[in-house]
């Protein structure tokens, strides 16, 4: 058995993309529309790392309520300086629901309130400022 996608449905595909490619680095690799079920499909994965898992967003041309996300858990991510990509992700005016004050994990959402986790590749760095003071910001 080979781990090949998670799939998340998305209200607006352009928002989408610039959060999980131009603000988390995730790089498009696939594309497919749909004219007869009217969908879209675009796969996402880590940069080098098509191979391994991948996130594969639905959106589907008319318009549909998908409540608050919550049902869904999370996506997460290794990272190779967890400090300088929330700074990076904040800078970009993404959310930081849960700032990685410990050096070793923090929450943001994308656009359609998917929690994403980021957790720091190898050692966990220093607790340091403005981090370890954040406050939490909604939930995740």
């Amino acid at each position: 058995m080979k781990f090949l996608h998670s799939m998340v449905r998305v209200r607006d595909l352009e928002a989408s993309l610039e959060f999980y490619c131009t603000q988390l680095g995730l790089v498009e690799i696939a594309r497919r529309d749909n004219q007869q079920g009217r969908y879209t499909l675009v796969f996402l994965a880590a940069p080098g790392d098509a191979a391994r898992g991948q996130i594969e967003l639905t959106w589907n041309w008319d318009s549909e309520d998908y409540g608050s996300a919550r049902n869904f858990g999370h996506l997460a991510f290794a990272v190779a300086d967890i400090y300088a990509t929330c700074q990076r992700l904040l800078d970009a005016g993404v959310t930081i629901n849960r700032p990685p004050r410990d050096g070793h994990m923090a929450f943001v959402r994308s656009p359609d309130l998917i929690s994403i986790e980021l957790l720091q590749e190898g050692d966990v760095q220093a607790p340091r400022e403005p981090w370890a003071s954040m406050p939490n910001s909604g939930v995740w």
